[in-house]
């Protein structure tokens, strides 16, 4: 079996943050979702699990991280172009995201945040390695 990376964020309206994962480009997966949790698919082996605010504490040993006032985790996801990191983030923008700062280019990376409804913050970047510095 492929190794997979899922990550679960707890969030308060499961429904309403589904519709801002599509908007950003992920699909739902039905088989591993319910009305307390939907399977967000990134790509063959990248996947987020919504939670409600119960079924994530039902995992979890420790109180849930209030995200809207502090970062619990920078998610990172690549993708082939600039162009495709603005129209991921006019998606998202447009499904009630928010963006807490300008974009960022190091030259060889060009990158742009983007918070969900309950402050998990993700950075959507493009990187073209060739454009790397190399050390002199």
């Amino acid at each position: 079996m492929a190794k997979q990376v899922f990550i679960n964020l707890a969030v308060k309206d499961v429904q309403k943050s589904m519709d801002f994962y599509t908007a950003l480009g992920f699909t739902n997966n039905p088989q591993f979702s319910d009305d307390a949790g939907k399977c967000m698919v990134w790509s063959e082996n990248i996947f987020v699990m919504l939670l409600s605010h119960e079924k994530f504490a039902s995992f979890a040993t420790k109180p849930i991280a209030d995200t809207k006032s502090a970062v619990a985790g920078l998610f990172s996801l690549s993708v082939d172009s600039v162009d495709e990191v603005n129209n991921i983030m006019t998606n998202g923008l447009k499904a009630g995201g928010t963006e807490p700062n300008e974009m960022r280019d190091y030259g060889f990376m060009q990158q742009r945040t983007i918070e969900d409804f309950d402050g998990h913050t993700w950075e959507i970047f493009y990187m073209d390695i060739s454009k790397f510095p190399t050390e002199q």
